[in-house]
C-alpha cells in the first residue's frame, strides 16, 4: 500500500524491526497476517532507514492494541510514542469525560484519548516529540479537572475532613433541607414569597454549584456543548422563569444528590482496584552490610536480600534464597490454597507469608513488580471503551441536540397553532428536557465494565479493557496450546519397564546418576524421579552427549548408555525384542522413551510424558457445558503424543506438528468456520496466535511480563480453573449492559411520551430519571458479587 493511499484521518506509527534480516522478514510476514484481520490497522510503507510504518485509525482501534499486535509479531513501537494514565479527583457529570476528550484531542501531538467517568481516569497516547506527560497533566488540571494525588495537606478537624471527602453529598443534603423548608412553609405555614423564594434560591445555589462551575469552565475554554448538564440547567432556569421555584429546586437538588450517591456507589468498584495498591507494605527489612535495616520499599534495589517474617506481606518480587514457608498468593494470582516455597522458588509482592521465615533476593524494583504492572494494566483497562459504550456515546452526540430542538418545537409550535397556552407549552418543554436526559444511558456500559474488570482482578484474572470483556461473552469456540496450558509443562517419568534390572529402583538410580549432569528437561525429569524414590546415586564419569541420540558415561566401572533406539541401531547393535516391544508400547501411550543399558545389561525402558493438568478435563467439560464447541488443541508436538493427551482430556479436535505461523492459520480457519474464538497459550511462542484470536488468553501472567503485554486476558495464577469464571463473568456483564440500556431507553421513551401529553411534570420526570440512573449503577455493581 502506498503512503498516499492512507486515509488522512489515520496516524502513522513507526515500528522497529529485529536486527537479524531473517527475523525481520518473518516479523513483517506475521504483522501482515495480524493486521489483515484487525480493523483500523494497516501496513503502509517502509521508511528510509528500513523501519516499518503502520497506520491506525483511532476511531476504530487504539494505540494500545496496535502495540499489542506489534509485540506479538516480534517487533516493538519506536520510543517516540508514550502514554500517560491520570487518576482524576472527579469527573463532574456524565458528559465531563467527553468534554475532556474533546479538549485533549485538539492538542498537538495527542494521538488518542479515552476518559472513563465511573473509573475517574483518562488515558492519553501522545508523540514525545510534540508534547510530554507533564504538559498534558498541567493542561488537564488547568481545565478544571483535579489530577490525583492532590498536593494538599489533610484538613485539621474531623468535620473538615468529612466535608472535604463528601462535599457533593453534604451540599446536596443542605439543598434538600432548604427545599424542604421552602416547600413546607409555602404549603402548610403560608409563608410569603419573600421568605420561600430566597430559600428556593439558596437550594438552587447548593444544588447547582458543581453543575454551574464546570459548565462555565467549559464555556471559558470555548467548549460549548449541548450536554446533559446543560439540559438540566435550562430546565431549572425555565422552571424559575415560570414561577415554579419548588420544581426547579427539586430538579437540581435531586440531580446533585443522585450524582453524589452514584459516585459513592461506583467508589465500591474503584475501591476493589485501589485495594490492589494497598497490598504491598510501605517498608521492607533489608540486609545491608551485615545488618538488618528497615527501609522504604521504594529504596530496595534489585539483588538485595529482603527478610520476610512469618505472617508478613512480601514487599518485593524475588526468589527465595533461604528458608521454607507456605505463601498465600490469592491477592495476586487468585489461588485459593497457599503455595509451598523453598530455595529457588519465585514469590510476588503483595502475597502473604505463612509460618516460616524467608530470605528473598529481589529480582524486580518497585514499579516493575508483577503487582505494579497489573495495577497499571487494570487502570489502563478502565479507560478502554467497550463497543457498546462507543455506540452509546455516538448516539448521545446526536440525541442531545435533537432533544434541544424538540424542546424548542414543543415550546413554540402548540401556542402558535392554538393547541396549548404559552405557559403550558414552556412547562412541557422543560419537562421534556429532563425526561430525555440520557444520564442512565451514559453510565450503563462503563459502570458495568468497571465492576466487571474489578471483580476479575480480585479473582486473579486480568482483563485488559471493556472490548475484551464484551468479546469473552461472545465466544463460540476455544483453542488451547498443549504444552504448559493443557499439560503441566514439565515432563515426568510416567513409565518404568524393567528388563535386566533387578528392580525399578536400580533402573532409575543408574539413569539418574548419568542424567544429573545434563540440563535437558527429560534428564531433569529422571533426576526428580530418583529424588522422589529417595535413591542414593552413584558417582558417574564425565558425560558424553551423542547429538539427537542420547548420552554416555561410566558408572561403577562400566559404560552406561541412555537414549533412543538410534543410539544403538546406527552402530548396527541389535536391541532385544523385549526392549523393542516396551519402547513401542510407551510410544503408543504418547511418551518419550529412554532405553538404559549398563555394560552388557539392557536394564530397561523409561517412559516420560508431560502430564495433563489435574483440573484440565473438568475445565473443558465446564466450558463445553457453557456452549463452547468445538474445543481444539493446537500443538507443535508430534501427532502420537498430541493424540494421547487429547484422548485423556477429551478435546474435540487435535491439530499437531504446527509451527507458530501454522497456529495463526489454524486460528483464522476456525474463526471463519465457527465465529468468535479464544486462544489460550503461554503468551510467549503463542503470541501471534493469541493476537490473531478474538480474545487471546495467556496462562501464568504473574510469572512473565510477556504474557501480560501480549494477551487480551491473563490468568495470573496459571490456573485453567479460572477460565469458566472469566467467560461466565463476561456473559453476566453483557446481560447487565443490555439490561441497563433497555431500562434507560424504556424510561426515556416513557417519560418523553408522558411529558408531551402532560401526564408527568418536572418533579415526576426528575424522580424517575434519577431513579433509573441509580438502578443502572446498582445493577452494574452486582458484578462485584459474581462467582462462577
Amino acid at each position: 500500500m502506498r503512503h498516499e493511499d492512507i486515509a488522512s484521518h489515520t496516524f502513522p506509527i513507526i515500528v522497529v524491526l529485529p536486527d537479524v534480516v531473517d527475523a525481520q522478514d518473518a516479523c513483517v510476514e506475521r504483522l501482515t497476517a495480524l493486521t489483515e484481520r484487525h480493523p483500523g490497522v494497516s501496513l503502509a510503507h517502509t521508511t528510509a532507514d528500513g523501519a516499518l510504518c503502520v497506520h491506525f485509525d483511532p476511531s476504530r482501534t487504539t494505540l494500545a492494541e496496535v502495540r499489542q499486535l506489534v509485540t506479538a509479531a516480534g517487533a516493538r513501537l519506536a520510543a517516540e510514542y508514550g502514554h500517560v494514565s491520570l487518576a482524576l479527583g472527579g469527573l463532574p457529570g456524565e458528559d465531563a469525560g467527553r468534554r475532556l476528550e474533546d479538549l485533549l484531542r485538539k492538542q498537538a501531538g495527542v494521538l488518542e484519548v479515552s476518559a472513563n467517568v465511573p473509573a475517574r481516569r483518562v488515558r492519553i497516547e501522545f508523540e514525545r516529540s510534540k508534547t510530554d506527560a507533564d504538559r498534558l497533566r498541567r493542561l488537564v488540571a488547568r481545565a478544571g479537572f483535579a489530577v490525583e494525588p492532590p498536593a494538599t495537606t489533610a484538613p485539621a478537624s474531623a468535620w473538615a475532613r468529612v466535608l472535604a471527602e463528601n462535599r457533593e453529598l453534604v451540599w446536596s443534603l443542605v439543598a434538600a433541607v432548604l427545599l424542604g423548608l421552602g416547600w413546607a412553609g409555602e404549603r402548610f405555614w403560608t409563608w410569603p414569597g419573600g421568605v420561600t423564594i430566597p430559600l428556593y434560591l439558596a437550594a438552587y445555589g447548593f444544588g447547582a454549584w458543581d453543575l454551574v462551575g464546570h459548565t462555565v469552565a467549559a464555556w471559558r475554554r470555548g467548549a460549548f456543548t449541548f450536554d446533559i448538564d446543560l439540559l438540566m440547567l435550562l430546565a431549572a432556569l425555565g422552571a424559575a422563569g415560570l414561577g415554579e421555584w419548588a420544581e426547579g429546586a427539586f430538579l437540581l437538588t435531586l440531580f446533585a444528590l443522585a450524582h453524589a450517591l452514584e459516585h459513592y456507589a461506583m467508589d465500591r468498584a474503584r475501591g476493589a482496584i485501589r485495594a490492589l495498591a494497598d497490598l504491598t507494605p510501605a517498608v521492607a527489612r533489608v540486609r545491608r552490610d551485615g545488618q538488618d535495616v528497615e527501609v522504604p520499599v521504594d529504596a530496595v534495589r534489585v539483588d538485595e536480600v529482603v527478610l520476610v517474617r512469618p505472617g508478613d506481606r512480601i514487599p518485593v518480587d524475588g526468589v527465595v534464597s533461604d528458608g521454607q514457608s507456605s505463601v498465600n498468593q490469592a491477592p495476586v494470582t487468585g489461588e485459593s490454597a497457599p503455595v509451598d516455597k523453598a530455595d529457588g522458588d519465585e514469590v510476588f509482592a503483595g502475597t502473604v507469608n505463612g509460618e516460616g521465615a524467608l530470605e528473598v533476593r529481589t529480582t524486580r524494583a518497585v514499579g516493575d513488580r508483577t503487582l505494579d504492572r497489573v495495577i497499571r494494566l487494570v487502570e489502563d483497562a478502565q479507560t478502554s471503551k467497550a463497543p457498546t459504550q462507543q455506540f452509546t456515546e455516538r448516539f448521545e452526540r446526536v440525541f442531545v441536540p435533537v432533544v434541544l430542538v424538540s424542546a424548542v418545537a414543543v415550546m413554540i409550535v402548540p401556542p402558535l397553532v392554538g393547541w396549548a397556552s404559552w405557559s403550558t407549552s414552556i412547562y412541557r418543554a422543560l419537562a421534556l428536557l429532563v425526561a430525555a436526559s440520557p444520564c442512565a444511558l451514559a453510565l450503563g456500559t462503563p459502570s458495568a465494565v468497571l465492576a466487571g474488570i474489578a471483580q476479575a482482578a480480585r479473582r486473579g484474572v486480568l482483563i485488559k479493557g471493556g472490548v475484551h470483556l464484551e468479546n469473552l461473552g461472545t465466544l463460540r469456540t476455544m483453542t488451547f496450546d498443549k504444552t504448559g496450558t493443557l499439560t503441566v509443562g514439565r515432563p515426568e517419568v510416567t513409565g518404568v519397564v524393567m528388563n535386566d534390572a533387578a528392580s525399578a529402583d536400580e533402573l532409575v538410580r543408574v539413569a539418574a546418576a548419568v542424567e544429573r549432569q545434563s540440563q535437558h528437561p527429560l534428564a531433569q525429569a529422571v533426576v526428580r524421579a530418583a529424588a522422589a524414590r529417595q535413591l542414593t546415586l552413584p558417582e558417574a564419569g564425565p558425560l558424553e552427549s551423542i547429538t539427537a541420540r542420547g548420552v554416555r558415561a561410566v558408572v561403577d566401572g562400566e559404560p552406561v548408555e541412555i537414549g533412543s533406539a538410534r543410539l544403538w541401531t546406527d552402530r548396527q547393535i541389535e536391541i532385544p525384542v523385549v526392549v523393542d516391544i516396551a519402547v513401542h508400547r510407551q510410544q503408543q501411550a504418547g511418551r518419550s522413551v529412554m532405553i538404559v543399558r549398563h555394560g552388557s545389561r539392557w536394564l530397561g525402558v523409561l517412559g516420560l510424558a508431560d502430564e495433563p493438568r489435574p483440573e484440565a478435563r473438568d475445565v473443558l467439560t465446564r466450558l463445553r457445558d457453557m456452549g463452547l464447541d468445538p474445543l481444539v488443541m493446537l500443538t507443535g508436538d508430534n501427532r502420537g503424543v498430541a493424540e494421547a493427551v487429547g484422548k485423556k482430556l477429551g478435546v474435540d479436535q487435535i491439530q499437531a506438528e504446527l509451527l507458530p505461523e501454522d497456529k495463526v492459520s489454524a486460528v483464522q480457519a476456525l474463526m471463519e468456520a465457527h465465529g468468535p474464538l479464544a486462544m489460550v497459550g503461554d503468551g510467549v511462542n503463542d503470541a501471534p496466535a493469541l493476537a490473531q484470536a478474538t480474545v487471546g488468553i495467556a496462562m501464568g501472567g504473574a510469572g512473565t511480563g510477556v504474557a501480560l503485554e501480549t494477551a487480551d486476558v491473563a490468568l495470573m495464577g496459571d490456573d485453567l480453573g479460572t477460565l469458566p469464571f472469566a467467560v461466565g463473568l463476561s456473559r453476566r456483564a453483557a446481560r447487565i449492559i443490555k439490561q441497563n440500556l433497555a431500562l434507560s431507553m424504556a424510561v426515556i421513551a416513557l417519560l418523553v411520551v408522558a411529558t408531551l401529553l402532560g401526564w408527568a411534570g418536572i418533579g415526576t420526570a426528575v424522580l424517575l430519571h434519577e431513579g433509573s440512573t441509580m438502578v443502572v449503577v446498582a445493577n452494574s455493581l452486582r458484578l462485584l458479587a459474581y462467582a462462577e
